[in-house]
């Protein structure tokens, strides 16, 4: 049974928030939380998409495996983040495969009783554009990083998502493994290790699965600064 916590974050994921509040409430109490240990597969690539996720506590990494065996990290999820919303509404297969980036407890929505609700409250089917238009708007920002964003400057901003303050010195827990964290970047291990050495100048000292940051604000300063460089070298 979901406790009032975990209802306020499933109502805050962009599927469920866009519902009618009714709408919303019917389905989570259809819906059933499941406790999953770090690197505990959710759902294989190719199996039938039948549950929409939502992320109540921990992080879910989606990945494909590359024909040489290797894992190309498609999208890492946290807290109050919903997934696999495309695949189950079009009853098809997944495209990726779930898996358990740490501890984690999710929200499982059987993508069924909303399909059949949908024949009577059409507007339902903004609550799917929405969330499917969100994961684009990732997508599309994910890229971005890739193409016009230095290593540091990626690892930066990843550090600031995760700062609890907007100003001032804080310290942040890395939230999954560092060769995890190098895959969602874009970049090899090594050069992740190189990256936290270049922040240095910008007053950031990691030490195993910590990160302190002098200054939030000077920090910031650096990845706006990283990628104005970067795309002036890009012209």
């Amino acid at each position: 049974m979901l406790s009032e916590s975990e209802k306020k974050t499933a109502l805050k994921s962009v599927l469920l928030k866009t519902m009618p509040g009714e709408v919303a409430d019917t389905l989570l109490d259809h819906a059933v939380t499941r406790d999953y240990a770090r690197g505990e597969t959710i759902f294989i690539q190719e199996e039938p998409a039948e549950s929409i996720y939502v992320v109540l506590s921990g992080w879910v990494k989606l990945y494909r495996m590359a024909q040489n065996g290797s894992e190309a990290i498609v999208g890492i999820f946290k807290h109050g983040d919903s997934f696999a919303e495309a695949a189950a509404f079009r009853r098809e297969s997944y495209p990726v495969t779930a898996e358990a980036a740490t501890d984690c407890r999710l929200l499982q929505l059987r993508a069924g009783p909303l399909l059949e609700m949908m024949q009577t409250r059409p507007e339902l089917g903004t609550a799917i554009l929405a969330a499917t238009y969100k994961h684009l708007h990732d997508l599309v920002e994910q890229i971005e990083q890739l193409k016009a964003r230095s290593g540091p400057q990626r690892v930066a901003e990843f550090l600031l998502d995760l700062c609890p303050v907007a100003v001032g010195a804080c310290t942040v827990t890395l939230p999954f493994d560092k060769a995890l964290l190098a895959g969602r970047l874009g970049m090899k291990p090594e050069s992740l290790s190189r990256a936290f050495g270049r922040l240095r100048n910008a007053g950031v000292h990691v030490s195993r699965e910590h990160a302190a940051i002098s200054d939030v604000d000077r920090l910031r300063s650096y990845a706006k600064q990283g990628r104005s460089d970067t795309l002036r070298r890009a012209k």
